[in-house]
């Protein structure tokens, strides 16, 4: 299968790619639990899906995973939210860049570039807007599968794209398990 038109990535060669197709949203849930076992603190992850494809719950379970504090929700009136982590791992910083039209320039304020080096950051809507942040960075789009001419309810097709040094030998692979 050919993997779908990712803007985030034209231009540069992906490292490590993997497809996973997720069931249901417990399912998307428990992929963003085994991710975060492989995110560490400076991480960009991009998420890429239509309303509804299952962004927000793909983070919370990232948020799960590395035991941050605070409920994982959609951030998109506030923007952005701080899940810091009590045991000392990295917070989470959740944005959703859905309301913001320009590039990293709008979302300047948001001290992104800031953050990024002790924090996993997850944007979500955030293609063409901040991949400037890093040459390293984690692309996750997820698409409602198709199946005989129909959309099948809850179920995704996901594609992780690692992009960079850092992701070259990452097992995204690996978390199809």
């Amino acid at each position: 299968m050919e993997a779908p038109h990712n803007p985030a990535t034209e231009g540069v060669a992906p490292e490590s790619v993997a497809r996973i197709t997720v069931q249901s949203p417990e399912q998307m849930q428990e992929l963003g639990r085994r991710l975060a076992k492989v995110l560490r603190a400076g991480d960009l992850v991009l998420l890429t899906g239509e309303l509804g494809a299952g962004k927000t719950t793909l983070t919370r379970g990232l948020g799960e995973g590395l035991g941050v504090r605070g409920a994982v929700t959609s951030p998109t009136f506030v923007i952005a939210r701080v899940h810091p982590a009590p045991a000392g791992g990295p917070p989470l910083v959740h944005v959703d860049a859905y309301r913001l039209g320009g590039g990293l320039d709008e979302m300047e304020d948001l001290d992104l570039d800031v953050s990024l080096p002790e924090s996993v950051v997850v944007v979500e809507w955030g293609d063409n807007k901040v991949e400037e942040l890093s040459d390293d960075r984690l692309h996750v789009v997820i698409k409602r599968a198709v199946g005989h001419e129909t959309v099948l309810d809850d179920v995704r097709d996901v594609t992780l794209t690692g992009i960079g040094a850092r992701w070259t030998a990452a097992d995204l692979a690996g978390l199809a398990a």
